[in-house]
């Protein structure tokens, strides 16, 4: 109705009772009189901003400066934890009269400068519960990613990542998603860091034979572990946010290598840049999970490292090795969970993170799960899909 009257007042209109008419309308005479006034002084009615005139807490006009040049020089890594970062270092070499801004702050500079790519469907981070384990060599995630060569050539990128320190313990191009590859891979961690007591992939063929056959045994990958003693669990099938930290260490790979001058034409070529970026991820890189430490800061101070002679420790979950009774059924404190007379006899791995039990058979793969309720001493187990 407001912009009905706007333009009865720019064309000219007349209005005989002006109280009658704003009655009818549903209009304050106070809103009539003030854009009436505006129409004759400016020709027109325009939407003026609503921005305050002053700003005396916002941020100086050198930070924003600051700001949006980080932004630029920092690619690939030039998020709001990095640009805090480097504003730590400016501020303390220039003793500038801004105040190093929190990294909120950093966002809202960077929206305003039309700098952040807007999502509004993406899962706020703080609506996430973090899982890690407790000590370094507890769990090693694998994964492989695809990578197109600059001759078009698409060639497998193998990453094994430690799931307390981030440490990117081994960084491996091969021609394919292979079980030799996934084997050289973590041959190369267990070499450089040591031998972790879990190691945790996804269902795919190079890590399990179960999807070729539902009667194979173990895959020449879990055979390869069990050499060492480490024992291999895989994620729940469709379900990528288990093996989360080394599925979204893909992005910031793929970025690195996206920011660097020349695309690599041959595997010894990416090769070179993978121990390149593999020193500069573990050693110069800060991680907003370890609380701006590096992955290698964070290997080097913990006060102990876990590896096949232990079972993990953790600080938010606990693991349990049970032999399957012959009802069969497992017990976890004072609660019976089923996991089916198929498995009588078997000793499974169990993982609980907090009221959540995660039910793994012999071979590493998930049975099912079974949420602890104080109300039930009997669960059924919920199959894994």
């Amino acid at each position: 109705m407001v912009k009905a009257m706007d333009a009865l007042l720019q064309a000219g209109g007349k209005i005989k009772n002006v109280a009658q008419w704003c009655r009818d309308n549903g209009v304050d005479p106070r809103t009539f009189y003030r854009h009436k006034a505006r129409i004759e002084a400016e020709g027109q009615w325009r939407e003026r901003s609503r921005r305050p005139r002053r700003s005396p807490a916002g941020s100086p006009l050198d930070l924003q400066a600051w700001i949006v040049k980080l932004r630029k020089d920092l690619r690939p890594d030039n998020g709001a934890d990095f640009i805090r970062d480097e504003l730590v270092r400016i501020h303390a070499q220039t003793n500038p009269p801004w105040r190093v801004p929190s990294r909120s702050t950093i966002n809202r500079v960077l929206a305003r400068h039309e700098l952040v790519e807007k999502n509004p469907r993406k899962r706020p981070r703080s609506s996430w519960r973090r899982f890690s384990f407790a000590r370094p060599r507890d769990c090693y995630q694998i994964d492989a990613t695809l990578y197109r060569l600059a001759t078009g050539e698409r060639v497998a990128i193998f990453e094994v990542l430690d799931d307390c320190s981030r440490m990117l313990v081994a960084c491996r191009a091969a021609l394919a998603e292979t079980a030799d590859a996934a084997i050289a891979a973590i041959t190369w961690a267990v070499k450089d860091y040591g031998a972790p007591a879990l190691v945790l992939s996804d269902n795919g063929t190079a890590f399990t034979s179960r999807l070729i056959h539902a009667n194979a045994g173990p895959s020449r990958f879990a055979q390869a572990l069990h050499r060492w003693g480490i024992r291999l669990i895989h994620s729940s099938p469709y379900h990528p946010q288990t093996c989360g930290k080394v599925e979204r260490h893909h992005q910031t790979l793929k970025k690195w290598l996206a920011s660097q001058p020349h695309q690599p034409t041959t595997l010894r070529q990416l090769q070179r840049l993978l121990h390149t970026y593999q020193a500069y991820y573990n050693t110069r890189r800060p991680h907003s999970a370890l609380r701006r430490a590096t992955p290698e800061q964070a290997w080097t101070t913990a006060p102990s490292h876990g590896g096949p002679q232990s079972l993990p420790v953790q600080t938010d979950a606990t693991v349990h090795r049970l032999r399957v009774s012959a009802t069969g059924t497992i017990s976890i404190g004072r609660a019976r969970i089923g996991v089916g007379t198929a498995h009588t006899g078997h000793t499974i791995t169990a993982i609980r993170d907090g009221q959540h039990i995660t039910v793994y058979d012999p071979n590493g793969h998930p049975l099912g799960h079974a949420t602890l309720t104080g109300r039930r001493s009997y669960l059924p187990m919920t199959p894994a899909a």
